[in-house]
């Protein structure tokens, strides 16, 4: 696809394109010409890609400026005298045969997105019809994302919606933005949607949030040539795939059929080991985005050219800044989107995916401008203000920068075909597609932040694009060579794995977290709580710029108190943890084991450090500090992270220290790993048991009760232990397990005797714990809840289907 557009915006005209397409400026109409049908009725088979030109800039309703929707197999096909616009499933099909293929085809559904006037025909039997309805379809799905994803909507005329409805009489095609090339018609249209009730936060954000509008971009593509080979995806390579089914594979072979997608990559001559390429893979960095922050993304994307240079490709990938006038939503460049949103949120790399085969025909990137200045928060209360924007090693700026490199690559490996690999950083940065930790250096009680990142790709990145793009000499099996590189990453233990192990703080597999830097060993986390003091006992105005508020300190506080967050999360998986590989049959990968009895004792004992007295008692000093006031307007990126108060402006250092246990809590009583710690004792007892874990969280939490901190970390880990028995997802020998340390701990409570606040508050546990409706009542979600631990993702953190925030 490469030359000039033929702009369409002086009406009537013809224009040469794809298709024959003429717009009709005055009353709004866009005029395709169509060939003749097949026997089939089928007058045109197409690729169809739709994007979103303008967003609400919400992190809550995902609807982004830069957005692609799903690709879509699109056939234009004729129905007594009108022309339908059908959505194909190519998801099913067969390659036995013809009859065979046409059974399956009938055996699921199509869907009919619009139907097309015909206008005239023309001599050879073709068509021209009005294709201005279907570009006026919400084929985005606006109005279900903007009611909350499935909002039924009432459809009793007379009935009027709670929820958001497309408007017509506002909604139009902008005939000036048609643009027809030989290989894509590109077009957009405005579609308005209307409601009533639209709720706070888009009130927020809009001018008047009954009624919005959104510019919606469609793509209609050429269908790709042939001479592309789909690779079938290997679980063990890192990759992300096109699932298809085919019910014409032999019996006992699966259907189900996993395509990797990737780019067609050519090499000009087949036979060398390295070669140039018929057509590289160009990306552009969208021109919205700020300097110095468009050269930072530039050079970070660019890093990938080293592992295609690894893979036998010479300058195979490229990085471009997207020149004035371009337009970033034309489906033939390759693009890494600048998009805001009011409170900072997640990133995503998705692209234009043939569902036939895999094939990606466009990258596109979404990138988020306030999580940039999220990662300066961050850095700022690690180490301050006065180095800031001079380039030393404690610049907030520098770090923050090369994190922006770091993303900017993360989110192009996935359009390149990329999962993620939250293990790399247990092997010293073996991948960008990690959520990297920063590496925060410790010296003689400083902070040094030096190499915060990693610059460049790592091992795992080399071997996962050369398995996906590597193409092995002219007459040798693709597949068998693509297993061969499989076979040789496990051979050298290069450790893998991805979002289903990885996100969930209960899952099992030690090593794959997020946001570490290092080995996830206990001594990480007490690593990192050291940085944490050494930060804390520093945190003051040197945080703050000149003439910044003071109460900004309460927004600065929390990513600080909370640093330790992500550490905590994956040292709990080494309780109850197992080691195991994504495996094959006659592959090489280690058949799995339990993690070592002296690890998970370590990692407990570190867990049980980070509910103490020393890591959660605020000095009064700065509680004082933190207590500043503040006026003006509300800014809700300020909001969305700061602790509750005691009221108004008073900080509460309780509420706090509430937070950070909360953390490890449902770090420890998560109720997979209770069964785990069940299931591993029974049977090894060199294991540790649920016995050992409940046994120290009641004698060295909540068993302390002699001062105000120590009483409000025992309530919140007794009401932890009784919401975790009642969890539905609790095993019965869990549930009794911790029935068992109830009835204990309420005989210690009733032990003690006093008429001071200690005496007092164990007499009132007593009560409370023997009251089996009042502590189910208090431990119900609502009734006393937890505090809110403010968001650890996305501080830094992504989202979508392939991004640093929901699950693939």
């Amino acid at each position: 696809m490469g030359s000039a557009p033929l702009a369409c915006q002086a009406a009537p005209r013809d224009v040469a394109s794809l298709l024959p397409v003429r717009v009709e400026t005055r009353i709004g109409k866009v005029f395709l010409t169509l060939p003749a049908p097949d026997r089939d009725g089928v007058m045109g088979r197409f690729l169809y890609a739709s994007a979103l030109r303008t967003g609400v800039g919400s992190a809550n309703i995902t609807l982004d400026h830069g957005m692609v929707g799903p690709t879509r197999i699109l056939a234009f096909r004729q129905i007594g005298g009108r022309v339908a616009v059908v959505f194909e499933n190519p998801r099913f099909m067969s390659r036995g045969g013809a009859a065979v293929a046409e059974g399956v085809s009938r055996s699921f559904p199509f869907s009919v997105i619009a139907m097309l006037d015909t206008v005239s025909t023309t001599p050879g039997g073709g068509a021209v019809v009005d294709l201005s309805p279907f570009y006026l379809h919400d084929t985005m799905a606006i109005a279900t994302t903007l009611n909350g994803g499935g909002m039924k909507l009432p459809d009793t005329p007379g009935v009027e919606s709670k929820g958001f409805r497309q408007v017509g009489e506002l909604s139009r095609v902008d005939t000036a933005s048609v643009k027809a090339f030989p290989d894509n018609i590109e077009a957009e249209s405005l579609l308005t949607f209307a409601s009533d009730t639209p709720g706070k936060e888009l009130a927020l954000l809009a001018p008047d949030a009954r009624q919005i509008g959104f510019i919606v971009h469609h793509s209609l593509v050429r269908l790709p040539d042939a001479g592309y080979v789909p690779r079938r995806l290997d679980i063990r390579s890192g990759s992300h795939g096109t699932a298809v089914y085919d019910f014409g594979a032999p019996l006992g072979e699966n259907v189900l059929i996993e395509y990797a997608n990737r780019f067609r990559l050519t090499k000009t001559d087949p036979a060398a080991a390295r070669s140039r390429v018929v057509k590289p893979i160009i990306y552009y960095i969208d021109n919205a985005a700020p300097e110095p922050v468009r050269s930072a993304l530039a050079e970070g994307v660019a890093w990938w050219n080293r592992a295609f240079e690894a893979a036998g490709y010479i300058d195979a990938f490229q990085v471009r800044i997207l020149p004035e006038g371009v337009d970033p939503q034309d489906i033939r460049y390759n693009i890494v989107n600048w998009n805001e949103r009011q409170t900072r949120s997640y990133s995503y790399g998705i692209g234009v995916i043939d569902p036939r085969t895999g094939e990606v025909i466009r990258g596109n990137v979404v990138l988020e401008g306030l999580r940039l200045r999220q990662d300066i928060i961050i850095f700022e209360a690690l180490a301050g203000v006065k180095d800031e924007n001079t380039g030393k090693q404690d610049d907030p700026v520098r770090i923050s920068l090369d994190r922006i490199r770091q993303l900017g690559v993360h989110e192009v490996g996935h359009t390149l075909g990329l999962v993620h690999n939250f293990m790399a950083s247990t092997q010293d940065r073996a991948s960008v597609m990690d959520y990297p930790g920063p590496r925060i250096g410790l010296h003689d009680g400083t902070l040094d932040f030096s190499d915060a990142y990693a610059k460049g790709v790592g091992a795992w990145d080399r071997y996962a694009i050369d398995w996906l793009y590597g193409e092995p000499k002219p007459g040798t099996d693709r597949e068998a060579a693509a297993r061969d590189k499989a076979l040789e990453a496990e051979r050298q233990s290069m450790r893998f794995g991805t979002d289903i192990d990885g996100r969930d703080p209960d899952t099992a597999l030690a090593g794959n977290s997020m946001w570490t830097d290092g080995a996830d060993e206990p001594d990480d986390l007490k690593r990192m709580m050291q940085i944490r003091a050494i930060a804390l006992a520093h945190f003051g105005p040197g945080v703050l710029h000149t003439g910044e508020r003071l109460s900004d300190l309460r927004r600065k506080f929390v990513p600080l108190w909370l640093v330790h967050r992500y550490e905590v999360e994956a040292v709990g998986k080494l309780l109850g943890g197992l080691a195991y590989r994504y495996a094959v049959v006659d592959g090489q990968s280690p058949a799995p084991v339990p993690v070592a009895p002296e690890r998970q004792k370590a990692a407990l004992d570190a867990l049980i450090d980070t509910l103490s007295a020393q890591a959660l008692t605020i000095s009064p000093a700065l509680t004082l500090m933190l207590s500043s006031g503040s006026n003006g307007t509300v800014d809700p990126q300020f909001e969305t992270e700061i602790f509750r108060t005691a009221g108004s402006s008073v900080f509460d250092p309780l509420n706090a220290a509430e937070s950070a246990a909360q953390i490890t809590l449902n770090t420890l009583l998560g109720p997979n790993r209770l069964e785990r710690l069940v299931l591993q004792h029974a049977s090894d007892p060199a294991q540790p048991g649920l016995d050992i874990v409940l046994g120290r969280l009641v004698i060295q939490v909540a068993g302390h009760h002699d001062t105000a901190l120590a009483r409000r970390i025992a309530y919140r880990t007794v009401m932890a232990m009784v919401q975790a028995r009642d969890n539905p997802k609790a095993s019965p020998d869990v549930a009794l397990a911790l029935s068992g340390q109830l009835r204990g701990l309420a005989a210690s409570y009733g032990a003690v005797q006093g008429n001071d606040e200690e005496g007092h508050w164990c007499q009132d546990m007593t009560a409370l714990l023997h009251d089996a409706p009042r502590l189910a009542r208090e431990a119900a979600k609502g009734t006393r809840p937890a505090p809110a631990v403010p968001p650890g993702t996305p501080i830094g953190g992504e989202g979508g289907w392939l991004s640093e925030d929901l699950p693939l």
